[in-house]
């Protein structure tokens, strides 16, 4: 088994609410992976390929998805908060009733979600809630 699959099949193995931290995913094959509503803080996921993935109920803290491939993934419910996601493709994903917002890091600007650069060609937004995004390319 290479070491793409091994971080695969730790991450899909791991329990319920199981908590992860300063973990790099960088690069990573997580193709179809499906998560267990895991907390992740301060990991990179930068380049990964999570296409199809679901991550429902997940929770993202300080993480980095710039350029991650998150094409067709389920992030119904995901809180993304002070995320780095520059340039992810979230094209045809469903983002029903996640969060995107900040971190209280400090005083403001600080610990922002930045969305500059996505895509979200064709991406389920039903019930998304933004709390000061930065770059997020719908007007309201």
């Amino acid at each position: 088994m290479g070491r793409g699959a091994a971080v695969k099949e730790d991450l899909a193995s791991r329990p319920r609410y199981a908590a992860l931290r300063r973990e790099s995913f960088a690069g990573a094959d997580l193709v179809s992976v499906h998560l267990r509503q895991l907390r992740f803080t301060r990991c990179s996921f930068r380049g990964a390929d999570l296409r199809h993935a679901t991550l429902d109920g997940c929770t993202f803290t300080l993480c980095d998805f710039g350029g991650t491939r998150l094409r067709g993934a389920s992030l119904r419910g995901v809180s993304l908060a002070g995320c780095d996601l520059t340039g992810a493709d979230l094209r045809e994903a469903d983002l029903s009733h996640a969060h995107l917002g900040q971190v209280r890091t400090g005083l403001p600007p600080r610990g922002l979600t930045d969305t500059t650069g996505i895509r979200l060609d064709h991406a389920v937004l039903r019930g998304l809630d933004l709390d000061q995004v930065i770059g997020w390319p719908l007007t309201e």
